[in-house]
Order: structure tokens, then sequence, then C-alpha cells
């Protein structure tokens, strides 16, 4: 990422002692007479990890998932300590909204106000207070400590916030701050459960006005989610996936394995390539234009938003045991490189180029392609739970811009397939702009006859909640997936 690292410069940083204690000296190098002083321990390196990365996010508009995998070799944490470092960066990011608005209340000014070096240390102090069995004394020292390093003039407010901060749990303080649920339930969900009210009232609304089920949606957007793995067909067994990683095989994907914890970086299978970390709600949606019924030919099959290549990978497998290829399509040329090395050795032939030149290029031609995928750029509002950071990223403004591209990906598509041939809307998100509005007035502005699949049947036989169809929405709550949309097109 390039992330500037935080107080790299303090090279003189060392692990305290356990969690909570004051080692003191004595003897003559205590000080005059031989007196017995406190000493303040050093940050400890698991919660300084945890603040550059929180603080790479915020300042350097960060990623989590790719800056803590970094913090976390370079500072030489395993185990433990790097499962403290991982749950204290995402609780934080997750739980931010309510945070700071907790802060703001017990430091008596605008968390805004704050200097951030000392506002992200505060965060994290908060979070350990209210969502970890961290005792408070270990809480509140342990995050002075971490301020005395980053902004040693702060020391004194960053107590008094945080014993402040102790004085109510979790629920007492959304009891205080959330207005009533009433008068005013998006602001009371918003606050309660860490989101913004615009992604509180978008998922409200694509979930029917259901406010009970909405709640239960937000609460699992805060629950870390499970590594979900895709054992390629025809190179490796998901049975004997589950049993090499000690995991269990999905619920609903025949691909999908569940990791249990550890790097899925370090599963041979998945450095070797017969395997690949993919949600399951990812799979499903892939495999559901694969194995959607097709007359005529059927050997060409192009996916047109393709990086960074989970898709492209499982659809290259299944395409090697059918005898089609596949094209996969990706603009970025970063991007296109990790699609090239996600599909190598499957019949996957990658293009560095604009999905939309569909016609204008002769690599892409019109009414070629027998299946189309069109795994649309979305405001990622689906996978909130896996990137917590976005929630706050992203604003309603984002939606404008996001549904002309996927109109104009969508309506590349259906000319890229050829009549009868199937294409694959997907997005990761439940926003009902960017699923049944952008479908909806692409088919209508394509030119091209085009009739509307039932994809309920092409997911696994008693998946529940899929809806009135033809379109499915997955869900966290209801699917253990991230929130994927999925429309199915056969172009007349």
């Amino acid at each position: 990422m390039g992330a500037r690292r935080p107080g790299r410069h303090r090279r003189g940083l060392r692990v305290t002692a356990p969690e909570g204690t004051r080692p003191t000296r004595s003897g003559p190098s205590a000080g005059r007479g031989g007196d017995r002083r406190p000493v303040r321990p050093p940050v400890d390196r698991p919660r300084r990890a945890a603040y550059e990365a929180v603080a790479a996010v915020h300042r350097d508009d960060a990623f989590a998932n790719l800056v803590l995998p970094i913090i976390l070799r370079e500072e030489g944490l395993f185990g433990r300590d790097a499962a403290f470092v991982t749950e204290l960066t995402y609780g934080t990011l997750r739980h931010l909204g309510t945070l700071d608005a907790i802060l703001t209340d017990a430091a008596g000014r605008d968390v805004a106000r704050i200097d951030p070096p000392v506002r992200d240390a505060l965060r994290l102090g908060a979070y350990q207070l209210l969502h970890t069995r961290v005792p408070p004394h270990a809480a509140v020292s342990s995050t002075v400590d971490l301020v005395r390093s980053v902004a040693p003039g702060a020391t004194g407010f960053a107590n008094a916030v945080l014993r402040e901060v102790s004085t109510r749990d979790a629920d007492a303080w959304v009891a205080k701050l959330a207005p009533p649920m009433e008068t005013d339930p998006v602001g009371h969900l918003a606050l309660a459960y860490s989101h913004p009210q615009w992604i509180v009232r978008a998922f409200s609304e694509a979930l029917g006005g259901d406010l009970g089920e909405t709640a239960r949606l937000l609460i699992e957007d805060n629950e870390r989610p499970p590594v979900h793995l895709c054992a390629r067909p025809g190179l490796i067994d998901p049975i004997e996936l589950a049993d090499q990683v000690g995991g269990a095989p999905g619920a609903f994907s025949p691909y999908t394995v569940y990791l249990p914890g550890g790097a899925p970086g370090d599963v041979p299978a998945v450095v070797d390539g017969r395997a690949h970390v993919q949600d399951e709600g990812s799979q499903l949606v892939a495999a559901a234009l694969a194995d959607a019924p097709l007359d005529g030919p059927d050997g060409r099959w192009l996916d047109l938003c393709a990086g960074p290549g989970g898709k492209a990978g499982l659809l290259g497998a299944l395409a090697a045991q059918r005898g089609a290829r596949v094209t996969a399509v990706e603009v970025a040329e970063h991007r296109a490189r990790l699609v090239s090395q996600a599909t190598r050795g499957l019949p996957v032939t990658v293009l560095a180029m604009d999905g939309r030149d569909v016609g204008a290029d002769p690599k892409l031609p019109e009414q070629h392609f027998d299946r189309v995928l069109v795994d649309a750029p979305c405001t990622g509002l689906g996978s909130l739970r896996r990137r917590p950071e976005s929630r706050w990223r992203r604003q309603p403004s984002d939606l404008p811009p996001l549904t002309r591209l996927q109109r104009e990906l969508l309506g590349a598509a259906l000319r890229a397939v050829r009549p009868g041939g199937l294409v694959a809307y997907v997005t990761c998100s439940p926003h009902t702009v960017e699923t049944h509005v952008t479908v909806t007035e692409a088919a209508r502005r394509s030119g091209v006859p085009v009739d509307f699949v039932d994809a309920r049947p092409l997911l696994p036989a008693g998946m529940p909640g899929l809806g009135d169809g033809p379109t499915v929405q997955l869900w966290p709550h209801r699917h253990g997936t991230d929130a994927m949309f999925l429309a199915v097109l056969r172009r007349g």
C-alpha cells in the first residue's frame, strides 16, 4: 500500500510485561537512596501494531486487509498476539461510528476536534473498554501509554476521557446517546450498530422496510466473518481440502470450505492454485451462471470485469471440465496481472482492456459469447463485514457514477452475448439503485430483446430467503455470505 508507518522512528519500543503490570526498579540504579519508583512501561507491540493499522486506514486511506498483514509481519507478531491485533483493528473500525459518538460525549468536544493520533488511540482504548474482556485498568493505562508515545502532551486528557468512557458499558452508552427507536428508527440503528444512516436506510429499503431484520443484518455486519476457501472443481475435492485445513464444507456452495483459522496464504492448496480465497456468495453467483441451462453452443465464456480473479478462477476450472474457454477482461493493468496469476494453468485468456469496448475491438466481438459474467464495480456495501472501513468512506454521491458504469457494462455484455446466450449481472451490494434499478434500466436501454431468467433454481436446493424472484439477493444474516445480488438475463 505504500502506507507510512507512524512512529517508526521510535526504535526504543519494547514489549511490556503482562497486561496491566507496572514493573519497578530498585537497587543502585533506582535513584537517590535506592528508593523504589514506578517506571512507566513502554507501549506493548500488539497495541502499537493495532494503532499503526488504524492510523494507516485513516491517514493514508489504506485498506486494513492489506496493511495489517504487513504490520504483523514487520513486527514479528504471530499466534495470540496477531489475533489480538486483528481483533482490535477490525473491531475498532467496525464500531467506529458508535465509538466516536461516545468519545465526543466523554470528551465534551466533537471527536473531529481531537488530534488524529490521540483520536485513533482513544478509539482503540474505548473499543477495549466496551467490547473486549481486557480489564478496564489495563485498557486505560495501556492507551495512556500509547498516547504518551504519539502525543505526550495529551496523556491527562486521554486518561480523563477513557475513565469517563469506563463509567458505562456499551448498552448504557447506546441508551444515553441513540435517538429513540420509536421516533427515529434509522438514527437509533445507525448509532446502536455503527453504520452511517444512509446505509441503514438503504439496507432497510432492500429488506422491505423490516427494521427487525435490518437490525439483524447490522449485527452480522459487525461480526468477524470466517475465511471461505473455494476448492477448484477438477483440481481438489472440497472434502479433501476440508480435511487438510481442519475446516468444514460450506453450507450451500459445493466448492466452499470454511477455514477455521490461520493464514489462508499458508494453505498448500492455495499456494499451488488448487484452491483460492473467495466468499461463498461469490462462488454461488459464478456457479449459477455456469450451471444455467443453455441451448446451442457452450464453449465461449466471458468475464467482463474479472479483477482480481476469484470468479474467473472458478469459471476457468469449470470451463476446463466442460471443454469451454474463458475470456477474462480487466481494465486496470495491475489487476489484469492478478487475474493472470489467479488463472494460471486454466483455459483463461486475460485481456487488459475496457469491457465497454465490446464491438469496438476485434478481441471483443458482438454476439460471440455463450455465457457472460458482469461482476460490476459497486459500492461494496455487501461486504462491510470484511472491509469495515468502507462503510465510513462510501457516500451517496458515489452512486451516480457507479450506476452509470454498471449500466454501460451490462449493456456491453448484452451486446457481447449471442442470441439465446446468458448474462449474469452481479454486484456485492444490496442497494436497490445498484441492483434492480440498474439491471432494469440497462435491459430497457440495450436495444436487444432480453428475458429475465428465474435465478432461484440456479442456486442450491433448500437455500432459505431467496425472495420472489426472478433476481436473488443473498445476505450475511440469512445465508452467511456477502450480500451478493444476482440477475440472469437471456438475450432473445
